[in-house]
């Protein structure tokens, strides 16, 4: 079966412990116009994103909220797809880690590695960060914190150290043929220093790698030994092949992989490089199986001068910004604004300036006026001049050499050079309108008017093509104001290998602007960028919430729920009153007992299964989950009001 004309691109698996933001939409946006872009080109191409759904961080989220591991990733992933709809992101697809054929292929991998003597049993003493389910080498460069404690240098949150049994990978056996295959292969990783990054990591030395865990219950378990779950990364890393059939015995699967893989790109983002560009081609060499043929590492998506991070509280909602903004503008801004090879700013004047600039003056104002010109003077039906004028002569060799620099930067996958190249010729081809001065040709020159009309609806053709990719929605109404279509067969050859401007465009009258400029009557319902601008109250605000000591006389568990405690509480004047709190995965009902708390005392009745609560215990949770009661320092009479 030929491959030769195939592209199959990967995400990484996105951890649902949160729904996506910008900084997840980025990377999945990058994998969508690369495809869109080589289906353009001609290619069979195949699209995969997914979810990561195991490990520590998933089973403790859960436990948290009172729902089981399942049933906790399952009202997760529905956000994941929600948003990839809303932004046009059109994967072929979407893997899930708790997928059976998925865990089967884990399955045999891992069975596959056993089979070349690369797995064996050992105990791991060390450190270990729970956040990333990840073993750290400490080291003189091991940031410590305030306390002089071990911190992990990805995620910032404290080391603990463990010791426990453990299957291990003989990653140290890799060193030299990984170390073979970077040099045989140097444009493997993209941008090129970061592939000088992995080799100096390799060079240092390897240490086997540990590919179980023991005390982690929610994960797939390891074949041979139940008492172990297979290493998050080491399940989530085999969704690129689990998905095309790998580890499956009928002929389809079978012959699924065999078309697809290798991977012609896996983009990521370089926070896991380590685990992408070392732990995964020593896994496939162990396993007898083809490597990636690129991998493409983008930074970061930075808010106000930092990495977008839920724990940083820095995240922007993709689909309140969609709402205020349009997706395809969203989708055009972090392609042109992110250099590939650096972190990048999100900064929303500056998106608010692009769609004014770029999008609504430079583009859309530009379609708007030809047509418009054209229609008013009778010019519907556009023919190519059999003979061109040395300016059209001019202006198709400037779209000609726009389209081949284009078409090379989207190939090396510098979508933001490619973007800010061809907005140059859109620049001339502006220029080239003003010049011509097509009103006053209208009058007295009819066929160099009509020339000059088709000379920038072939330019704006060219252009709608180009960014396909990018804003597919938007240049398929570009398309059809000239009376054409996208046809991924033939568009690609006609603009790039062929050139010739020989196209008759019936143009139609456009229904609202291609593109909005925003409106700057709304700033008071731009976007929400947590923490960088709080939500702020005033005295007025707070002084309607009444706050209560009240004594705990009564602890009972709530049938049907593994959450609740109903509490009979004495607050005093007001009475005995019957509250609900969440709070019986960390307490035992004779630990609330007699004991006093804070509560909201002017809420509005709610029910909860069927009982209602007559107000708010409040508890304090700090970032390691531990929970604790809001009292006063001492002893008060009951129904004391705080103040």
């Amino acid at each position: 079966m030929n491959n030769n004309n195939k592209f199959y691109v990967t995400t990484p698996i996105y951890y649902v412990n949160s729904k996506p933001h910008i900084g997840t939409l980025y990377s999945t946006l990058l994998a969508d116009v690369a495809t869109r872009w080589n289906k353009l080109c001609g290619k069979d191409t195949f699209f995969l994103t997914g979810t990561d759904e195991h490990g520590q961080k998933l089973e403790e989220s859960a436990k948290k909220v009172g729902m089981t591991p399942q049933k906790f990733v399952d009202s997760i992933v529905p956000q994941f797809k929600k948003i990839w709809k809303l932004y046009e992101i059109e994967y072929n697809k979407f893997i899930r880690t708790t997928d059976s054929e998925h865990q089967k292929a884990v399955i045999t991998l891992i069975e596959k590695m056993k089979e070349n003597d690369d797995i064996y049993k050992s105990t791991y003493s060390g450190w270990y960060c729970v956040p990333c389910e990840t073993y750290v080498a400490i080291n003189s460069n091991t940031p410590k914190n305030e306390s002089d404690e071990y911190i992990c240098i990805s995620c910032q949150r404290k080391l603990k150290e463990i010791s426990e049994e453990s299957y291990f990978f003989r990653l140290s056996a890799y060193e030299d043929k990984l170390l073979k295959f970077y040099k045989e292969n140097p444009n493997f990783i993209v941008p090129k220093e970061k592939l000088n990054e992995v080799i100096s990591f390799v060079k240092s030395g390897l240490n086997d790698l540990s590919i179980s865990r023991k005390k982690v219950k929610w994960g797939i378990p390891f074949p041979g030994d139940k008492n172990h779950t297979v290493y998050v990364w080491c399940d989530a890393l085999t969704n690129y092949i689990s998905a095309l059939g790998y580890g499956q015995t009928d002929a389809k699967s079978k012959d699924d992989f065999k078309y697809w893989w290798p991977a012609n790109l896996q983009i990521l983002a370089k926070d896991i490089i380590r685990f992408h560009a070392v732990y995964w081609p020593a896994f496939l060499m162990s396993a007898n199986l083809p490597l990636p043929k690129k991998m493409l590492v983008h930074g970061y998506v930075l808010t106000n001068g930092q990495k977008m991070s839920k724990s940083v509280g820095n995240v922007i909602d993709p689909e309140n910004l969609a709402q205020l903004y349009g997706v395809e503008e969203i989708r055009y801004y972090l392609l042109k604004r992110i250099p590939i090879n650096q972190d990048g700013l999100f900064d929303i004047k500056d998106l608010e300036k692009r769609i004014s600039s770029d999008l609504a003056n430079n583009l859309g104002n530009l379609l708007n006026r030809t047509i418009t010109l054209a229609l008013n003077n009778n010019l519907e039906k556009i023919e190519a001049p059999q003979v061109l004028e040395a300016e059209s002569i001019a202006i198709k060799e400037k779209c000609e050499e726009s389209f081949r620099s284009f078409w090379d930067e989207m190939n090396h996958y510098h979508f933001h050079v490619a973007l800010s190249d061809l907005w140059k010729f859109i620049s001339e081809l502006n220029s080239f309108f003003h010049e011509q001065q097509p009103w006053i040709l209208a009058k007295n020159n009819k066929p160099l008017f009509e020339e000059i009309i088709s000379d920038i609806c072939h330019s704006l053709y060219s252009v709608a093509i180009m960014l396909w990719p990018i804003m597919p929605k938007k240049m398929e109404i570009l398309l059809d104001t000239l009376g054409e279509k996208i046809n991924f067969k033939n568009n690609y050859e006609e603009i790039l290998r062929k050139n010739i401007w020989n196209k008759t465009f019936k143009l139609k009258k456009t229904k609202e602007a291609l593109f909005v400029r925003p409106d700057q009557n709304k700033k008071e319902t731009s976007v929400e960028i947590k923490k960088i601008e709080e939500d702020i109250i005033t005295i007025d605000d707070f002084v309607k919430v009444e706050l209560r000591v009240g004594e705990i006389l009564e602890c009972k568990s709530v049938e049907g729920s593994e959450k609740l405690y109903k509490l009979q509480v004495d607050l005093g004047k007001l009475g005995k009153r019957q509250i609900l709190a969440g709070v019986a995965k960390y307490f035992k009902p004779e630990e609330l007992i007699g004991k006093q708390g804070i509560y909201i005392t002017n809420l509005k009745p709610r029910k909860l299964l069927g009982l209602e609560s007559q107000g708010m215990m409040l508890f304090a949770q700090d970032k390691t989950g531990t929970i604790k009661m809001a009292t006063t320092s001492g002893k008060v009479q009951n129904g004391t009001k705080l103040s």
